[in-house]
């Protein structure tokens, strides 16, 4: 089985995308090439604390969460991405 190619430039058409993940509404903010993956954001109004360096929790922020598009020998889809749902 051959690998699957998903290009940056097809990722990226979904920034800005809302999706649903693990019954939360979230927003594509952000592709990373490492993986490749993509950073989602909560829309939800509630905000978690966002530590420093040191582990210190000085402002609260939108919740993010990097979901991976590929599996490990990239010849599938990560599990992770196939839960998200368009809305």
């Amino acid at each position: 089985m051959d690998e699957i190619i998903i290009t940056l430039e097809q990722l990226r058409q979904m920034i800005g995308v809302q999706v649903r993940y693990r019954d939360c509404l979230w927003q594509v903010i952000e592709v990373l090439e490492d993986g490749p993956s993509l950073v989602l954001e909560c829309l939800r109004p509630t905000k978690v604390l966002q530590t420093d360096q040191y582990g210190e929790g000085y402002r609260r922020v939108p919740q993010r969460v990097s979901i991976p598009v590929l599996s490990r020998d990239k010849r599938e889809l990560h599990p992770e991405f196939l839960e998200l749902e368009l809305e």
